[in-house]
Protein backbone atom coordinates (compact mmCIF):
# COMPACT_ATOMS: atom_id res chain seq x y z
CA UNK A 1 0.00 0.00 0.00
CA UNK A 2 2.65 2.57 0.99
CA UNK A 3 4.11 1.87 -2.20
CA UNK A 4 1.32 2.24 -4.00
CA UNK A 5 1.23 5.38 -2.61
CA UNK A 6 4.40 6.46 -3.18
CA UNK A 7 4.95 5.66 -6.98
CA UNK A 8 1.49 7.46 -7.25
CA UNK A 9 3.26 10.85 -5.81
CA UNK A 10 6.13 9.76 -7.80
CA UNK A 11 3.98 9.89 -10.77
CA UNK A 12 2.04 12.93 -9.92
CA UNK A 13 5.31 14.93 -9.42
CA UNK A 14 6.03 14.30 -13.48
CA UNK A 15 2.73 14.79 -14.22
CA UNK A 16 2.03 18.03 -12.68
CA UNK A 17 4.84 19.58 -14.24
CA UNK A 18 3.94 22.77 -16.54
CA UNK A 19 5.28 21.35 -19.50
CA UNK A 20 3.00 17.76 -18.96
CA UNK A 21 -0.04 19.28 -17.73
CA UNK A 22 0.22 21.52 -20.80
CA UNK A 23 0.40 17.99 -23.30
CA UNK A 24 -1.96 16.36 -21.28
CA UNK A 25 -4.56 19.82 -21.61
CA UNK A 26 -3.61 19.42 -25.39
CA UNK A 27 -4.36 16.40 -25.51
CA UNK A 28 -8.07 16.31 -23.75
CA UNK A 29 -8.88 19.10 -25.90
CA UNK A 30 -8.25 17.54 -29.29
CA UNK A 31 -9.12 14.24 -28.38
CA UNK A 32 -12.62 15.86 -27.18
CA UNK A 33 -12.75 18.00 -30.53
CA UNK A 34 -12.14 14.72 -32.85
CA UNK A 35 -14.90 12.94 -30.49
CA UNK A 36 -17.41 15.67 -30.83
CA UNK A 37 -16.65 15.84 -35.04
CA UNK A 38 -18.09 12.46 -35.91
CA UNK A 39 -15.90 10.89 -38.93
CA UNK A 40 -12.11 11.12 -37.72
CA UNK A 41 -11.38 8.87 -34.73
CA UNK A 42 -9.03 8.57 -31.90
CA UNK A 43 -6.97 5.86 -34.23
CA UNK A 44 -6.35 8.43 -37.37
CA UNK A 45 -6.22 11.02 -35.17
CA UNK A 46 -3.05 9.44 -33.09
CA UNK A 47 -1.77 7.97 -36.09
CA UNK A 48 -1.52 11.47 -37.75
CA UNK A 49 -0.13 13.54 -35.06
CA UNK A 50 2.71 10.82 -34.37
CA UNK A 51 5.12 13.06 -36.06
CA UNK A 52 4.42 15.67 -33.96
CA UNK A 53 5.45 13.68 -30.85
CA UNK A 54 9.09 13.16 -32.55
CA UNK A 55 10.23 16.56 -30.80
CA UNK A 56 9.08 16.06 -27.43
CA UNK A 57 10.48 14.16 -24.71
CA UNK A 58 9.00 10.15 -24.40
CA UNK A 59 7.02 10.99 -21.11
CA UNK A 60 5.36 14.18 -22.68
CA UNK A 61 4.20 12.34 -26.23
CA UNK A 62 3.08 9.52 -24.62
CA UNK A 63 0.71 11.72 -21.85
CA UNK A 64 -0.96 13.98 -24.76
CA UNK A 65 -1.02 10.39 -26.52
CA UNK A 66 -2.96 9.44 -23.99
CA UNK A 67 -4.92 12.23 -23.43
CA UNK A 68 -6.39 12.06 -27.21
CA UNK A 69 -7.64 8.90 -26.42
CA UNK A 70 -9.48 8.94 -23.47
CA UNK A 71 -10.51 12.70 -24.33
CA UNK A 72 -12.37 10.81 -27.70
CA UNK A 73 -14.45 8.71 -25.38
CA UNK A 74 -15.72 12.01 -23.18
CA UNK A 75 -16.60 14.02 -26.88
CA UNK A 76 -17.80 10.67 -28.20
CA UNK A 77 -20.40 11.33 -25.52
CA UNK A 78 -21.68 14.74 -26.67
CA UNK A 79 -22.59 13.95 -30.06
CA UNK A 80 -24.49 11.16 -29.14
CA UNK A 81 -26.58 13.38 -27.08
CA UNK A 82 -27.17 16.49 -29.22
CA UNK A 83 -26.85 15.03 -32.54
CA UNK A 84 -27.58 10.86 -32.40
CA UNK A 85 -24.38 10.67 -33.70
CA UNK A 86 -21.75 8.57 -31.83
CA UNK A 87 -18.50 10.33 -32.02
CA UNK A 88 -17.17 7.11 -31.28
CA UNK A 89 -17.92 3.23 -31.30
CA UNK A 90 -17.64 3.27 -27.28
CA UNK A 91 -20.67 6.03 -27.64
CA UNK A 92 -23.21 3.86 -29.44
CA UNK A 93 -25.22 2.63 -27.11
CA UNK A 94 -24.82 6.36 -25.39
CA UNK A 95 -27.33 7.67 -28.45
CA UNK A 96 -30.12 5.17 -26.89
CA UNK A 97 -31.27 7.40 -24.01
CA UNK A 98 -29.22 10.44 -24.42
CA UNK A 99 -30.47 11.68 -27.61
CA UNK A 100 -33.99 11.02 -26.40
CA UNK A 101 -33.19 12.94 -22.94
CA UNK A 102 -32.04 15.99 -25.10
CA UNK A 103 -35.40 15.64 -27.35
CA UNK A 104 -37.09 15.83 -23.60
CA UNK A 105 -34.80 18.54 -22.67
CA UNK A 106 -32.95 16.99 -20.63
CA UNK A 107 -29.62 17.24 -23.01
CA UNK A 108 -27.51 19.36 -20.16
CA UNK A 109 -28.18 16.56 -17.59
CA UNK A 110 -27.39 13.62 -19.65
CA UNK A 111 -23.94 15.58 -20.51
CA UNK A 112 -23.72 15.88 -16.71
CA UNK A 113 -23.96 12.69 -15.64
CA UNK A 114 -21.80 11.60 -18.89
CA UNK A 115 -19.25 13.88 -17.39
CA UNK A 116 -19.46 12.95 -13.83
CA UNK A 117 -19.58 9.48 -14.53
CA UNK A 118 -16.79 9.12 -16.53
CA UNK A 119 -14.86 11.18 -14.27
CA UNK A 120 -15.50 8.80 -10.91
CA UNK A 121 -14.91 5.63 -13.65
CA UNK A 122 -11.18 7.29 -15.00
CA UNK A 123 -10.39 7.64 -11.53
CA UNK A 124 -11.06 4.17 -10.54
CA UNK A 125 -9.22 3.25 -13.38
CA UNK A 126 -6.41 4.99 -12.57
CA UNK A 127 -5.77 3.43 -9.35
CA UNK A 128 -6.55 -0.28 -10.83
CA UNK A 129 -3.89 0.38 -13.25
CA UNK A 130 -1.55 1.32 -10.15
CA UNK A 131 -2.97 -1.12 -8.30
CA UNK A 132 -2.43 -4.03 -10.72
CA UNK A 133 0.90 -2.31 -12.74
CA UNK A 134 3.55 -3.68 -10.04
CA UNK A 135 2.16 -7.56 -9.35
CA UNK A 136 1.71 -7.89 -13.23
CA UNK A 137 4.79 -6.59 -14.13
CA UNK A 138 6.50 -8.96 -11.73
CA UNK A 139 4.61 -11.88 -13.29
CA UNK A 140 5.42 -10.91 -16.61
CA UNK A 141 9.38 -11.01 -15.91
CA UNK A 142 9.13 -14.69 -15.04
CA UNK A 143 8.08 -15.09 -18.99
CA UNK A 144 10.52 -16.13 -21.21
CA UNK A 145 10.21 -16.02 -25.01
CA UNK A 146 7.53 -19.33 -25.33
CA UNK A 147 5.18 -17.52 -22.96
CA UNK A 148 5.31 -13.97 -24.77
CA UNK A 149 4.98 -15.89 -27.64
CA UNK A 150 2.13 -17.90 -26.77
CA UNK A 151 0.22 -14.74 -24.89
CA UNK A 152 0.67 -12.73 -28.32
CA UNK A 153 -1.10 -15.39 -30.25
CA UNK A 154 -3.56 -15.82 -27.48
CA UNK A 155 -3.84 -11.56 -28.12
CA UNK A 156 -4.37 -12.21 -31.74
CA UNK A 157 -6.90 -14.69 -31.55
CA UNK A 158 -9.22 -12.56 -29.11
CA UNK A 159 -8.41 -9.89 -31.93
CA UNK A 160 -10.13 -11.97 -34.76
CA UNK A 161 -12.99 -12.95 -32.21
CA UNK A 162 -13.83 -9.34 -31.49
CA UNK A 163 -12.90 -7.96 -34.69
CA UNK A 164 -15.83 -6.85 -36.45
CA UNK A 165 -17.52 -8.83 -39.58
CA UNK A 166 -15.95 -12.00 -40.85
CA UNK A 167 -13.82 -13.95 -38.55
CA UNK A 168 -11.30 -15.25 -41.98
CA UNK A 169 -11.47 -11.48 -42.98
CA UNK A 170 -10.10 -11.04 -39.30
CA UNK A 171 -7.70 -13.66 -39.49
CA UNK A 172 -6.57 -12.51 -43.09
CA UNK A 173 -5.95 -8.95 -41.74
CA UNK A 174 -3.87 -10.24 -38.66
CA UNK A 175 -1.73 -12.24 -41.70
CA UNK A 176 -1.25 -9.42 -43.62
CA UNK A 177 -0.26 -7.68 -40.50
CA UNK A 178 2.54 -9.83 -39.29
CA UNK A 179 4.04 -9.98 -43.10
CA UNK A 180 4.38 -6.27 -43.61
CA UNK A 181 6.11 -6.92 -40.34
CA UNK A 182 8.84 -9.28 -41.62
CA UNK A 183 9.71 -6.42 -44.28
CA UNK A 184 12.93 -5.39 -43.84
CA UNK A 185 16.21 -6.40 -43.10
CA UNK A 186 16.49 -9.67 -41.05
CA UNK A 187 18.45 -8.41 -38.11
CA UNK A 188 19.98 -12.36 -37.82
CA UNK A 189 20.68 -12.62 -41.49
CA UNK A 190 21.45 -9.10 -42.42
CA UNK A 191 19.16 -10.27 -45.67
CA UNK A 192 16.53 -8.19 -47.38
CA UNK A 193 12.83 -9.65 -46.71
CA UNK A 194 10.06 -8.61 -49.23
CA UNK A 195 11.52 -5.05 -49.66
CA UNK A 196 11.05 -5.72 -54.03
CA UNK A 197 13.86 -4.11 -54.82
CA UNK A 198 13.04 -0.62 -52.94
CA UNK A 199 16.08 0.64 -50.94
CA UNK A 200 13.65 3.00 -48.73
CA UNK A 201 12.05 -0.58 -47.56
CA UNK A 202 15.49 -2.01 -45.87
CA UNK A 203 15.00 -0.87 -42.54
CA UNK A 204 11.36 -1.92 -42.85
CA UNK A 205 7.83 -0.36 -43.28
CA UNK A 206 7.69 3.26 -41.43
CA UNK A 207 4.95 2.74 -38.78
CA UNK A 208 3.98 5.91 -39.26
CA UNK A 209 3.52 5.66 -42.79
CA UNK A 210 1.50 2.72 -42.44
CA UNK A 211 -0.73 3.63 -39.96
CA UNK A 212 -1.87 7.25 -41.23
CA UNK A 213 -2.61 5.87 -44.21
CA UNK A 214 -4.53 2.97 -43.49
CA UNK A 215 -6.74 5.02 -40.60
CA UNK A 216 -5.85 8.44 -41.61
CA UNK A 217 -6.15 8.29 -45.49
CA UNK A 218 -8.69 5.94 -45.83
CA UNK A 219 -10.61 7.53 -42.80
CA UNK A 220 -11.17 11.04 -45.12
CA UNK A 221 -11.94 8.93 -48.45
CA UNK A 222 -14.93 7.00 -46.00
CA UNK A 223 -16.23 10.21 -44.84
CA UNK A 224 -16.19 12.19 -47.98
CA UNK A 225 -18.43 9.81 -50.30
CA UNK A 226 -21.01 9.65 -46.67
CA UNK A 227 -23.48 12.89 -46.93
CA UNK A 228 -23.67 14.66 -44.18
CA UNK A 229 -26.83 14.58 -41.75
CA UNK A 230 -26.43 16.31 -38.83
CA UNK A 231 -29.45 16.98 -36.80
CA UNK A 232 -28.03 19.05 -33.77
CA UNK A 233 -30.58 19.63 -31.15
CA UNK A 234 -31.66 22.66 -31.35
CA UNK A 235 -33.72 22.88 -27.98
CA UNK A 236 -31.90 24.76 -24.77
CA UNK A 237 -29.71 22.46 -23.17
CA UNK A 238 -30.45 23.17 -19.68
CA UNK A 239 -28.89 22.61 -15.99
CA UNK A 240 -25.79 20.41 -16.55
CA UNK A 241 -25.77 19.10 -12.83
CA UNK A 242 -28.29 16.31 -12.04
CA UNK A 243 -30.57 17.11 -9.11
CA UNK A 244 -30.81 14.47 -5.90
CA UNK A 245 -32.81 12.15 -7.95
CA UNK A 246 -31.08 11.97 -10.86
CA UNK A 247 -28.20 11.34 -8.30
CA UNK A 248 -30.01 8.14 -6.91
CA UNK A 249 -31.12 6.89 -9.85
CA UNK A 250 -27.12 6.62 -11.22
CA UNK A 251 -24.85 5.81 -8.54
CA UNK A 252 -25.39 1.62 -9.15
CA UNK A 253 -25.44 2.18 -12.77
CA UNK A 254 -22.04 4.05 -12.41
CA UNK A 255 -20.76 1.75 -9.95
CA UNK A 256 -20.92 -1.61 -12.25
CA UNK A 257 -19.96 0.52 -15.37
CA UNK A 258 -16.70 1.20 -13.90
CA UNK A 259 -16.52 -2.82 -12.47
CA UNK A 260 -18.00 -4.08 -16.19
CA UNK A 261 -15.51 -1.61 -18.70
CA UNK A 262 -12.92 -1.76 -16.12
CA UNK A 263 -13.24 -5.43 -16.40
CA UNK A 264 -13.42 -5.73 -20.02
CA UNK A 265 -11.24 -3.42 -20.85
CA UNK A 266 -8.03 -5.60 -20.51
CA UNK A 267 -9.24 -8.24 -22.74
CA UNK A 268 -7.11 -8.65 -25.50
CA UNK A 269 -8.65 -7.75 -29.17
CA UNK A 270 -11.09 -4.97 -28.43
CA UNK A 271 -12.75 -5.54 -25.20
CA UNK A 272 -13.09 -1.97 -24.27
CA UNK A 273 -15.89 -1.65 -27.28
CA UNK A 274 -17.97 -4.32 -25.53
CA UNK A 275 -18.10 -2.45 -22.19
CA UNK A 276 -20.57 0.36 -22.59
CA UNK A 277 -22.95 -2.66 -24.65
CA UNK A 278 -22.36 -4.97 -21.56
CA UNK A 279 -23.63 -2.41 -19.07
CA UNK A 280 -26.18 -1.52 -21.24
CA UNK A 281 -27.39 -4.91 -21.19
CA UNK A 282 -27.05 -5.36 -17.02
CA UNK A 283 -28.96 -2.12 -16.41
CA UNK A 284 -31.79 -2.77 -18.75
CA UNK A 285 -32.07 -6.41 -17.27
CA UNK A 286 -31.58 -5.40 -13.42
CA UNK A 287 -34.54 -2.34 -14.06
CA UNK A 288 -37.89 -2.52 -12.49
CA UNK A 289 -39.22 -1.15 -15.44
CA UNK A 290 -37.19 -2.26 -18.94
CA UNK A 291 -39.82 -0.69 -21.06
CA UNK A 292 -37.77 3.29 -19.66
CA UNK A 293 -34.78 2.14 -21.77
CA UNK A 294 -34.20 3.99 -24.96
CA UNK A 295 -37.05 6.45 -24.20
CA UNK A 296 -34.43 9.00 -22.06
CA UNK A 297 -33.83 6.42 -18.71
CA UNK A 298 -30.71 8.44 -17.64
CA UNK A 299 -28.86 4.63 -16.23
CA UNK A 300 -29.14 4.28 -19.61
CA UNK A 301 -26.27 7.03 -20.33
CA UNK A 302 -24.68 6.87 -16.60
CA UNK A 303 -23.78 2.84 -16.86
CA UNK A 304 -22.24 2.98 -20.30
CA UNK A 305 -20.76 6.21 -20.28
CA UNK A 306 -18.58 4.86 -17.15
CA UNK A 307 -17.89 1.86 -18.83
CA UNK A 308 -16.22 2.98 -21.70
CA UNK A 309 -14.16 5.17 -19.73
CA UNK A 310 -13.03 2.75 -17.85
CA UNK A 311 -12.37 0.51 -19.93
CA UNK A 312 -10.53 2.95 -22.35
CA UNK A 313 -8.07 3.23 -19.52
CA UNK A 314 -7.93 -0.04 -18.30
CA UNK A 315 -6.80 -0.93 -21.57
CA UNK A 316 -3.41 0.39 -20.82
CA UNK A 317 -2.81 -2.43 -18.77
CA UNK A 318 -1.67 -5.22 -20.99
CA UNK A 319 0.55 -1.94 -22.81
CA UNK A 320 2.17 -0.76 -19.82
CA UNK A 321 3.15 -4.45 -18.11
CA UNK A 322 3.46 -6.91 -20.79
CA UNK A 323 4.27 -4.73 -23.88
CA UNK A 324 1.62 -6.75 -25.31
CA UNK A 325 -1.47 -3.83 -26.86
CA UNK A 326 -4.94 -5.20 -26.65
CA UNK A 327 -6.63 -3.14 -29.54
CA UNK A 328 -5.12 -0.54 -32.35
CA UNK A 329 -5.29 2.67 -30.02
CA UNK A 330 -2.79 0.80 -27.76
CA UNK A 331 -1.34 -0.67 -31.02
CA UNK A 332 0.00 2.77 -31.92
CA UNK A 333 0.79 3.46 -28.44
CA UNK A 334 3.29 0.81 -29.08
CA UNK A 335 4.76 2.42 -32.02
CA UNK A 336 5.19 5.43 -30.45
CA UNK A 337 6.70 4.51 -27.68
CA UNK A 338 9.41 1.97 -30.52
CA UNK A 339 9.38 5.85 -32.17
CA UNK A 340 11.04 7.03 -28.79
CA UNK A 341 13.28 4.12 -28.19
CA UNK A 342 11.99 2.79 -25.76
CA UNK A 343 11.07 -1.37 -25.62
CA UNK A 344 7.07 -1.70 -24.08
CA UNK A 345 7.13 -4.31 -22.03
CA UNK A 346 7.66 -5.19 -18.00
CA UNK A 347 10.83 -3.63 -18.08
CA UNK A 348 9.41 -0.18 -18.44
CA UNK A 349 8.49 0.35 -15.09
CA UNK A 350 12.40 -0.38 -13.81
CA UNK A 351 14.06 1.41 -16.92
CA UNK A 352 11.77 4.21 -17.55
CA UNK A 353 10.01 4.43 -13.91
CA UNK A 354 9.20 8.53 -14.83
CA UNK A 355 6.93 7.59 -17.51
CA UNK A 356 5.37 4.56 -16.47
CA UNK A 357 4.22 6.31 -13.29
CA UNK A 358 3.81 9.69 -15.09
CA UNK A 359 1.69 8.46 -17.92
CA UNK A 360 -0.73 6.96 -15.09
CA UNK A 361 -1.01 9.75 -12.90
CA UNK A 362 -1.79 12.12 -15.70
CA UNK A 363 -4.63 10.03 -16.51
CA UNK A 364 -6.63 11.20 -13.26
CA UNK A 365 -5.58 14.90 -14.14
CA UNK A 366 -6.38 14.19 -17.57
CA UNK A 367 -9.70 13.43 -16.14
CA UNK A 368 -10.30 16.26 -14.20
CA UNK A 369 -9.14 18.55 -16.78
CA UNK A 370 -12.22 16.54 -19.28
CA UNK A 371 -14.63 17.53 -16.20
CA UNK A 372 -13.09 21.31 -15.70
CA UNK A 373 -13.07 21.85 -19.49
CA UNK A 374 -15.99 19.87 -20.86
CA UNK A 375 -19.29 21.17 -19.10
CA UNK A 376 -18.42 24.93 -19.83
CA UNK A 377 -17.29 24.61 -23.13
CA UNK A 378 -20.41 22.51 -24.64
CA UNK A 379 -21.88 25.42 -26.00
CA UNK A 380 -18.25 25.54 -28.30
CA UNK A 381 -18.86 21.97 -29.21
CA UNK A 382 -22.20 22.76 -30.52
CA UNK A 383 -20.99 25.23 -32.67
CA UNK A 384 -18.32 23.22 -33.48
CA UNK A 385 -20.96 20.68 -35.21
CA UNK A 386 -22.26 22.52 -37.69
CA UNK A 387 -18.95 22.61 -39.18
CA UNK A 388 -18.91 21.38 -42.78
CA UNK A 389 -16.56 18.48 -43.60
CA UNK A 390 -15.47 19.94 -46.92
CA UNK A 391 -13.91 22.67 -44.96
CA UNK A 392 -12.66 20.42 -42.20
CA UNK A 393 -10.63 17.30 -44.48
CA UNK A 394 -8.30 19.49 -47.21
CA UNK A 395 -6.71 21.27 -43.75
CA UNK A 396 -6.60 17.54 -42.17
CA UNK A 397 -5.25 16.61 -45.16
CA UNK A 398 -2.55 19.37 -45.91
CA UNK A 399 -1.30 18.67 -41.94
CA UNK A 400 -1.13 14.77 -42.65
CA UNK A 401 0.86 15.21 -45.37
CA UNK A 402 3.60 17.82 -43.99
CA UNK A 403 3.53 15.38 -41.02
CA UNK A 404 4.65 12.33 -42.62
CA UNK A 405 7.58 14.38 -44.74
CA UNK A 406 8.89 15.92 -41.96
CA UNK A 407 9.77 12.28 -40.71
CA UNK A 408 12.52 11.75 -42.81
CA UNK A 409 12.01 14.87 -44.99
CA UNK A 410 10.82 12.19 -47.95
CA UNK A 411 8.26 12.45 -50.42
CA UNK A 412 8.48 8.85 -50.50
CA UNK A 413 6.75 8.46 -47.62
CA UNK A 414 3.95 10.50 -48.46
CA UNK A 415 3.85 8.58 -52.13
CA UNK A 416 3.85 5.29 -49.79
CA UNK A 417 1.30 6.63 -47.03
CA UNK A 418 -1.23 7.87 -50.60
CA UNK A 419 -0.94 4.25 -51.33
CA UNK A 420 -1.76 2.84 -48.22
CA UNK A 421 -4.44 5.05 -47.36
CA UNK A 422 -5.86 3.87 -50.69
CA UNK A 423 -5.39 0.32 -49.75
CA UNK A 424 -7.41 0.96 -46.51
CA UNK A 425 -10.17 2.58 -48.27
CA UNK A 426 -10.10 -0.88 -50.76
CA UNK A 427 -10.23 -2.74 -47.38
CA UNK A 428 -13.24 -1.01 -45.90
CA UNK A 429 -15.17 -1.20 -49.13
CA UNK A 430 -14.77 -4.96 -49.16
CA UNK A 431 -15.91 -5.16 -45.58
CA UNK A 432 -12.23 -6.03 -44.02
CA UNK A 433 -11.36 -4.09 -40.86
CA UNK A 434 -7.83 -2.66 -40.38
CA UNK A 435 -7.44 -2.60 -37.08
CA UNK A 436 -6.42 -6.77 -36.85
CA UNK A 437 -3.89 -5.79 -39.27
CA UNK A 438 -2.23 -2.93 -36.85
CA UNK A 439 -2.10 -5.05 -34.30
CA UNK A 440 -0.48 -7.69 -36.32
CA UNK A 441 2.36 -5.54 -37.53
CA UNK A 442 3.22 -4.17 -34.05
CA UNK A 443 3.33 -7.85 -32.19
CA UNK A 444 4.84 -9.27 -35.58
CA UNK A 445 8.00 -8.28 -34.96
CA UNK A 446 7.87 -9.00 -31.62
CA UNK A 447 6.40 -12.52 -31.80
CA UNK A 448 8.96 -13.43 -34.83
CA UNK A 449 11.88 -12.56 -32.06
CA UNK A 450 10.46 -14.32 -29.44
CA UNK A 451 9.73 -17.43 -31.78
CA UNK A 452 13.21 -17.21 -32.58
CA UNK A 453 14.87 -17.23 -28.88
CA UNK A 454 12.38 -20.48 -28.10
CA UNK A 455 13.38 -22.15 -30.79
CA UNK A 456 16.87 -21.45 -30.02
CA UNK A 457 16.33 -22.17 -26.22
CA UNK A 458 15.08 -25.61 -27.34
CA UNK A 459 17.41 -26.61 -29.90
CA UNK A 460 14.76 -25.91 -32.60
CA UNK A 461 12.10 -28.38 -30.97
CA UNK A 462 8.65 -27.40 -31.06
CA UNK A 463 7.15 -29.04 -28.37
CA UNK A 464 8.56 -26.53 -26.20
CA UNK A 465 5.27 -25.05 -26.49
CA UNK A 466 3.67 -27.92 -25.35
CA UNK A 467 5.81 -28.61 -22.05
CA UNK A 468 5.97 -25.18 -21.19
CA UNK A 469 2.76 -25.39 -19.33
CA UNK A 470 1.99 -21.26 -18.85
CA UNK A 471 2.71 -21.20 -23.34
CA UNK A 472 0.51 -24.30 -23.44
CA UNK A 473 -1.86 -23.17 -21.84
CA UNK A 474 -1.97 -19.66 -24.31
CA UNK A 475 -2.30 -21.40 -26.73
CA UNK A 476 -4.84 -23.63 -25.61
CA UNK A 477 -7.03 -20.81 -24.82
CA UNK A 478 -6.34 -19.12 -28.22
CA UNK A 479 -7.61 -22.28 -29.96
CA UNK A 480 -10.48 -22.54 -27.59
CA UNK A 481 -11.40 -19.35 -28.71
CA UNK A 482 -11.06 -19.44 -32.12
CA UNK A 483 -13.12 -23.02 -32.17
CA UNK A 484 -16.44 -21.47 -29.88
CA UNK A 485 -16.16 -18.52 -32.57
CA UNK A 486 -16.64 -20.65 -35.21
CA UNK A 487 -19.37 -22.59 -33.83
CA UNK A 488 -22.88 -22.43 -35.44
CA UNK A 489 -24.67 -21.27 -32.71
CA UNK A 490 -21.73 -18.87 -31.42
CA UNK A 491 -21.27 -17.31 -34.76
CA UNK A 492 -24.93 -16.86 -35.38
CA UNK A 493 -24.97 -14.96 -31.90
CA UNK A 494 -21.75 -13.22 -32.69
CA UNK A 495 -23.16 -11.70 -36.04
CA UNK A 496 -26.18 -10.54 -34.57
CA UNK A 497 -24.16 -8.25 -31.36
CA UNK A 498 -22.33 -6.07 -33.94
CA UNK A 499 -25.11 -5.80 -36.16
CA UNK A 500 -26.97 -4.38 -33.16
Amino acid sequence: MFDLIGNLAHGFSIALTFQNIGLCFAGVMIGTLIGVLPGVGPIATIAMLLPLTFKLDPTGALIMLAGIYYGAQYGGSTTAILVNIPGEATSVVTTLDGHQMAKQGRAGIALGVAALGSFFAGTVATLVIAALGVPLTKVALLFGPAEYFALMVAGLAFAVVLARGSLLKAAGMILAGLLLATIGTDLETGEERMTLGFSTLSDGLDFAVLAMGVFGFAEILRNLENPEARDVTRGAIGRLLPNWDDIKRCIAPVLRGTAIGGALGILPGNGAVLGPFASYTVEKKLAKDPSRFGRGAIEGVAGPESANNAGAQTSFIPLLTLGIPPNAVMALMVGAMTIHGIIPGPLVMSKSPDLFWGMIASMWVGNLLLLIINLPLIGLWVRLLKVPYRLMFPAIMVFCCIGIYSINNSPQDVLFTAFFGFVGYVLYKFGFEPAPLLLGYVLGRLMEEKLRQAMILARGDFMTFVYNPIAAGMLAVAVIVVVIAVLPSVSKSRDQVFTE
